[in-house]
């Protein structure tokens, strides 16, 4: 059974700071967690694409390491 609660950031922030320091750490590393999962999923769809092929992206980096290999000789 679900049950939903309407209250305010500031009474959120109250309740928090109520609670064991271990128990607000645990709650601040995972609401981390899930910004970090959200964000990550916004970056890849934003840079989706059909257009390249992982052929054409180790062509790259092969291209890449052998210039910076070439610099360094």
């Amino acid at each position: 059974m679900n049950a939903t609660i309407d209250i305010s950031y500031n009474q959120m922030l109250q309740l928090l700071q109520q609670m064991p320091i271990r128990s607000q750490l645990r709650i601040g590393k995972a609401l981390t967690r899930q910004n970090i999962r959200a964000e990550l999923n916004h970056f890849l769809e934003t840079f989706r694409t059909d257009e390249l092929s992982e052929a054409d992206i180790m062509a790259e980096v092969k291209a890449v390491r052998r210039e910076r290999y070439a610099k360094k000789a």
